[in-house]
């Protein structure tokens, strides 16, 4: 019985270590089978620039930085909130000042390459309507600078030259305001009524972007609206708009729960934060609460969709696109400010590559990385909404293969 014993025992160990071994085997087998895909993908390389742009002058700050766009000079455009700076961040303009900082910058900045300041402007004016809550900058063609607005009454955009003067607005501030209803904590506030089939104003544009082949003007209508909306860019008319899947807009829409496992709302969640236009004429559209990006011709047919970080909740996970800037444009970067990341996006395929960033507030790190825009050098630029309030520089380092999903902090190799 202990020879039996004996050898049962043998028997078992010899086939504990034969699992072992072919557990090992496969494992460095997958390993190696993972190596070799990934020397066949290639991703382009960035590292953060921590110096640029160049200290503002005059002790000012950013507020909630959200817009981007850089312009046909390689000048980067951002737009901020001047009214989201905290007691501690405003002193300088305080009655009496606390202390010899700080104040709000203007709204509307634009830097040269180099991160020098070269324009500054914005804010209320003769003959036109600030937004209450400014949202969104494009640059276009012809060198007209456009704003949004996703506060309560913004139903409008507006339109100026680079150096500020006011050339247009198209629709009218407030116009969706029914009276006064009252709040969750009982005060009385304005009643707005969302009209996404309205034919001459928004409802709370998120981001602009105008082709300059048929100079029309696509609007992600946007944080109360649930559209794209097409417009002739010099009179502002509207041409056309569509929801989710090419739709007709439905405001009376029951949206389910989110989730990876549920099914995708037939109409834009929203905020519809972001409408660019690539080179060959697919109109990329984020659905931001929806984690999706849908994509679309320029008539609003719908062409396909993907979804990324899917169990992402709160804000969603596609904040905004920019498209790389060889002549295919075979990237798409997408600022993910839930996630605290800028995804690489194949954008033949719309699949995920790769990745950079992280939570934090140090360089390369992002706090609510809201929009994102290339130059031609292939240099990424964000911007930071909360608490993060400041512009990053990505520099292009050329590409590379992929050896990681999740890139973290991509920190310069060399000092």
């Amino acid at each position: 019985m202990a020879h039996l014993k004996r050898n049962r025992n043998v028997y078992i160990g010899a086939m504990l270590l034969t699992i072992v071994v072919a557990l090992g085997i496969g494992s460095v087998v997958l390993d190696r089978q993972a190596a070799a895909q990934s020397r066949g993908v290639q991703a382009p390389r960035f590292e953060v620039d921590p110096f640029w742009p160049k200290p503002l002058p005059n002790n000012w700050l950013l507020g909630n930085t959200i817009g981007a766009w850089v312009d046909d000079q390689d000048h980067l455009w951002v737009i901020h909130r001047t009214d989201t700076l905290t007691g501690n961040e405003n002193g300088a303009i305080r009655n009496p000042p606390t202390g010899e900082c700080c104040a709000p910058a203007p709204p509307v900045l634009e830097f040269d390459p180099e991160g020098n300041l070269r324009r500054h402007w914005g804010g209320p004016g003769e003959g036109y309507e600030w937004p209450a809550s400014n949202h969104g900058i494009f640059v276009d063609h012809q060198g007209y600078v456009w704003i949004g607005g996703n506060g309560g009454p913004d139903s409008h955009v507006l339109k100026f030259t680079k150096d500020g003067k006011f050339i247009a607005q198209y629709g009218k501030m407030g116009v969706h305001q029914r009276g006064m209803t009252k709040n969750q904590q009982g005060q009385e506030v304005p009643n707005f009524v969302r009209n996404s089939n309205d034919p001459s104003n928004f409802g709370r544009v998120a981001k602009i972007f105008v082709d300059a082949k048929t100079n029309e003007a696509y609007l992600a209508d946007g944080y109360f609206n649930r559209r794209v909306a097409v417009l002739d860019a010099n009179s502002g008319k509207m041409k056309r708009y569509w929801g989710a899947y090419g739709n007709k807009p439905d405001d009376n829409y029951e949206y389910g729960p989110r989730g990876p496992n549920e099914k995708p709302a037939q109409q834009f969640r929203g905020p519809v934060h972001c409408a660019n236009l690539s080179n060959d004429n697919l109109l990329y559209v984020c659905d931001r609460q929806s984690n999706r990006i849908q994509v679309f011709t320029p008539e609003g047919k719908f062409v396909k969709e993907a979804f990324f970080a899917t169990s992402s909740l709160g804000e969603g996970s596609t904040w905004d696109v920019a498209f790389s800037r060889d002549p295919q444009q075979r990237f798409i970067y997408i600022a993910d400010g839930r996630n605290m990341k800028v995804r690489i996006v194949l954008r033949e395929t719309l699949q995920e590559i790769t990745n950079f960033g992280k939570g934090g507030r140090y360089p390369g790190m992002f706090f609510g990385v809201h929009s994102i825009a290339t130059d031609s050098r292939g240099n990424i630029y964000t911007t930071e909404t909360y608490e993060g309030k400041r512009i990053q520089k990505f520099v292009y380092k050329g590409m590379a293969p992929v050896t990681t999903m999740n890139q973290g902090v991509v920190w310069p190799t060399s000092r």
